[in-house]
This record gives C-alpha cells, sequence and structure tokens, in this order.
C-alpha cells in the first residue's frame, strides 16, 4: 500500500463561521483572517494506491458550478486534482473507487462534471461510496444544511449506476487496512477512513478537525449540525489518537498536512507536524 497526498487548491471561508463561539481576538492567533474576514483552508484529498485498486478520499469543490458560486469562496492556489494525479503518473479513468466521508459540496463537488449539459461523473471506471443514512440526510436536506448539499453535485452520482452505499457500522472494514468510523455532530453519518499503513494509524479527518487550529475542544463550527455531540465525539477521539499516537490528515488545514497530538496543561495539541510523504 501506498498513500498520497492530493492538493486540488485553496478556497477561503468566513473565520468566524470556522470556529463558532470563540472570538476572533483568539482564532486569528492561528488562522489568520483577510479584510473581509475570510480565512484560507485546504480541500485535501487522500489516494490509497493498493494493488489494482486506487481509491481517492473525498474530491473537492470541482469547477462545474457558475463564476457566481465559486466567487463566494475565492479559490486559488496552482493545485488542482487533474495536476496532483498527473504528477502520480494518474489521470482520472485510472480511479477504482471514490470514498466520499460526506456529500457537503467542498468535499463531493469534484465528483461530478459537467460536459455541455450533461453531468456526470468525474471519475468514469469508480465505485462512489457513501452510507445509506448519510445520503438519505443529504437528498432530504434541512433548510440549514441544504446550501451545502447541492442536488448536481449528488444525484448524478447515483443516476450514473456507480454508486454503492457502505454498512452503517462503526468499525467496518472498507479495503485491507482501512476501517470507517463514524461522526454524527458536524452532518449526520459522516465518515472517516482509520488507515493502518508502514506501523502508523493514519486518520483522515474531514471536518470532525478541519485543522491544528480546531484542536482545543470548545473549537468548534458553526457549521454544524450538532455542536455538543461534536463535542463529545471530538473529546473522545483526541484522548483516544493520543493514547495511540494517531497520526492525523487534515483536510483543511491550509499550512499542515499531518500531526500527531500530546496532552499538555492547556489539553490536547499538536506534538510533531509533518508532511504525509515524510513518513
Amino acid at each position: 500500500m501506498k498513500l498520497h497526498t492530493i492538493e486540488t487548491g485553496l478556497f477561503k471561508l468566513d473565520g468566524g463561521a470556522m470556529f463558532g463561539v470563540v472570538p476572533k481576538t483568539i482564532w486569528q492567533k492561528t488562522n489568520p483572517a483577510d479584510d473581509n474576514n475570510l480565512c484560507t483552508w485546504a480541500m485535501r484529498c487522500l489516494l490509497i494506491e493498493d494493488g489494482d485498486r486506487l481509491t481517492l478520499i473525498d474530491t473537492g469543490i470541482g469547477d462545474k458550478q457558475d463564476s457566481k458560486f465559486l466567487g463566494h469562496y475565492h479559490l486559488h492556489g496552482e493545485d488542482s486534482m487533474d495536476k496532483s494525479l498527473a504528477a502520480l503518473g494518474f489521470n482520472r479513468s485510472d480511479i477504482t473507487d471514490v470514498f466520499l466521508t460526506h456529500l457537503h459540496f467542498d468535499h463531493c463537488g469534484g465528483a461530478i462534471v459537467r460536459d455541455g449539459e450533461k453531468l456526470k461523473p468525474a471519475f468514469e471506471r469508480a465505485t462512489y461510496w457513501s452510507n445509506e443514512k448519510h445520503w438519505d440526510w443529504a437528498v432530504h436536506p434541512n433548510d440549514r444544511e441544504k446550501a451545502s448539499f447541492l442536488k448536481e453535485n449528488i444525484l448524478p452520482i447515483q443516476e450514473s449506476g456507480q454508486l454503492q452505499f457502505v454498512p452503517d457500522e462503526e468499525g467496518r472494514t472498507f479495503q485491507d487496512n482501512v476501517k470507517i468510523r463514524f461522526a454524527y455532530g458536524h452532518t449526520d453519518a459522516m465518515m472517516l477512513p482509520q488507515i493502518s499503513y508502514k506501523g502508523h494509524t493514519i486518520v483522515y479527518m474531514a471536518d470532525l478537525l478541519p485543522s491544528v487550529g480546531h484542536l482545543p475542544i470548545p473549537y468548534v463550527m458553526a457549521y454544524d449540525m450538532f455542536p455538543l455531540k461534536t463535542l463529545v465525539e471530538k473529546k473522545a477521539f483526541l484522548e483516544e489518537a493520543v493514547a495511540n499516537n494517531y497520526i492525523l490528515f487534515l483536510e483543511h488545514d491550509g499550512v499542515n498536512e499531518c500531526c500527531t497530538l500530546q496532552e499538555t496543561e492547556k489539553g490536547v495539541r499538536a506534538k510533531e507536524i509533518f508532511k504525509l510523504s515524510d513518513l
């Protein structure tokens, strides 16, 4: 097995929304904002190369939305899905599996491309993986979350016949050396891949922990549907991660790719920060 970081570019979101009730005077120390109170975030995906399977975890925002929509998020940077795959000698047709942690647009938008008037899977040979509980949550969204669940990102996956569901079971094995954790605070039934790799345990954090700046327990996003549940899930996970020396792969941290954790007098904080390629 080999793991590869897939950078798909940077975008911006409101710092206050990303840190909830935490004052700007505190969060801006780790995530400085621009004049419009926007902070820069990554859309960092992960590629698992294992035998004849090439599994992509999340897909970034993609580029099929109109300029008005994309303008809200200030996409920037030199990286893209295609450039990152090409640097490894791959292209979209090589992907056999696309594992979607959840169906918010910045995680699954790149799963679908626009071909003229038609919307079709960006990875034509791949099986797309979600779970039934989260899929139902996304296609019948609540009023608060529906702006993040865009039908054009989601329904064409099912219409293509390439969609499959994993069982909604904590610790379920997805493929060799990859298990699935579930989290319910950010959105219902978000999936976090937990990977055994080179003697380490790596957890793809999705939106349970967007960045190193979110390590303090109360630093919970305003985007979370069930923030008190996030608090419980986050605290339990961080304690487990410290005890077992997990490596956290950070999807949204614009600077830090991976970290380990340690217990300090202020609570759990980053211990070592490094790139996946350093392992």
